[in-house]
């Protein structure tokens, strides 16, 4: 099947590019191109493209004033570009809280010099983003609390009782012989570790976000983005969340009600004192931070410890790390397939029948907290 896409940037140079290494992949298909954020939402409607590629800087309507349009009007995948700054970091997370589903950098010296290698990975992207589009609903991509948000973080971070959980259906019907009880597995987890991609971000937030200052257990968090974006990501859920959020660095230790975020270009590991290693990136992996490698060393720390979530990601990272820590008696839980942006990561866990529970995505925050308490 054809994939149409609409390319949205206000510099001809790009448009051209973008529409040249789409147009070569003989199933994609470049239905039209827009210079500003008003002819995007102008072409979304006329063309109804399977993707849109959207620049942030435009005149006239910025990207991501476009994208909530686009959701409002016309719900499409839309993929950013965004620079590797801080600055681009935080403009990128307002796209994706917008309903953006992914992005990629805007790196002009990576076009000339690595031509092939971002033709792949943009190929690759717009693919996997228009396979999101079967179950696309404004639903599926409603944004997360953001800061300006009336359900943004509290001056204080007070304990939040937790409500009762109730199994979701797909939760019900994962596998009967540890899914279908109504409540999650109560235990004295010493650690709770979250890996995710595609659609992640927002993921993220929707989760954390539910859990209570008080929460009792440590968290790890495993998301795939480039380095100059986690430092921002986790100032953002800091402000979001009741529980603390930060970038981890090497030597921090784990505490409980402390969320520490992988940082990118690197590899985070726990050890059994509760510290945090982290390492170089090793470029023979393909994920840097990869969720296999901290789910690795937490089963090996923590034995049956541990409770790891796959949230919503392309690929099956996440899987093989979680088969060692059902090996050592941990608990691994998978988001399902309706509430995922890319139902990847956690379709993997679940057909290698790994996933104790199957939850939807707004279900797993107070199902944490009902296990951990």
């Amino acid at each position: 099947m054809t994939v149409k896409v609409l390319v949205v940037d206000d510099s001809g140079f790009f448009r051209r590019r973008v529409s040249e290494i789409l147009s070569a992949d003989s199933s994609i298909q470049v239905g039209g191109t827009a210079t500003n954020g008003r002819e995007a939402i102008d072409q979304a409607l006329a063309l109804k493209p399977d993707v849109i590629t959207m620049d942030y800087e435009m005149p006239m309507m910025d990207g991501i004033t476009a994208v909530r349009n686009i959701m409002q009007r016309c719900p499409t995948p839309v993929l950013m570009f965004s620079s590797l700054t801080h600055e681009g970091a935080r403009v990128t997370l307002d796209a994706l809280d917008a309903g953006a589903v992914d992005f990629l950098p805007k790196n002009f010296e990576d076009i000339s010099r690595n031509p092939e290698k971002v033709k792949q990975m943009l190929c690759e992207k717009v693919h996997s983003i228009a396979r999101s589009n079967r179950r696309f609903s404004s639903a599926a991509v409603a944004p997360a609390p953001t800061a300006a948000s009336p359900t943004a973080a509290p001056v204080s971070r007070p304990a939040a009782p937790a409500r009762p959980a109730v199994a979701s259906p797909a939760a019900r019907s994962a596998a009967p012989s540890s899914s279908a009880s109504a409540a999650p597995k109560r235990k004295a987890y010493k650690l709770v570790a979250i890996g995710t991609s595609t659609g992640g971000p927002v993921a993220l937030q929707r989760v954390l976000t539910q859990l209570p200052g008080n929460f009792p257990a440590p968290l790890v968090l495993i998301q795939h983005m480039p380095a100059a974006f986690t430092k921002a990501f986790a100032e953002r859920l800091d402000k979001l969340c009741r529980i603390q959020v930060k970038e981890a660095e090497d030597g921090d230790v784990l505490r409980p009600g402390l969320a520490l975020l992988a940082p990118g270009g690197k590899q985070m590991m726990v050890d059994s004192r509760g510290v945090v290693k982290i390492l170089p990136g090793d470029e023979r992996l393909n994920y840097k931070p990869c969720v296999d490698i901290t789910f690795g060393s937490a089963a090996k720390s923590y034995g049956d410890k541990v409770l790891a979530v796959v949230l919503t990601g392309m690929g099956a990272d996440g899987r093989e790390g979680a088969r060692l820590l059902k090996q050592g008696g941990s608990q691994v839980w998978a988001q399902d397939e309706a509430s995922c942006v890319i139902y990847g990561m956690p379709m993997a866990v679940v057909k290698a029948n790994l996933a104790d529970a199957v939850y939807g995505l707004d279900d797993i925050g107070r199902h944490l907290t009902e296990a951990c308490q």
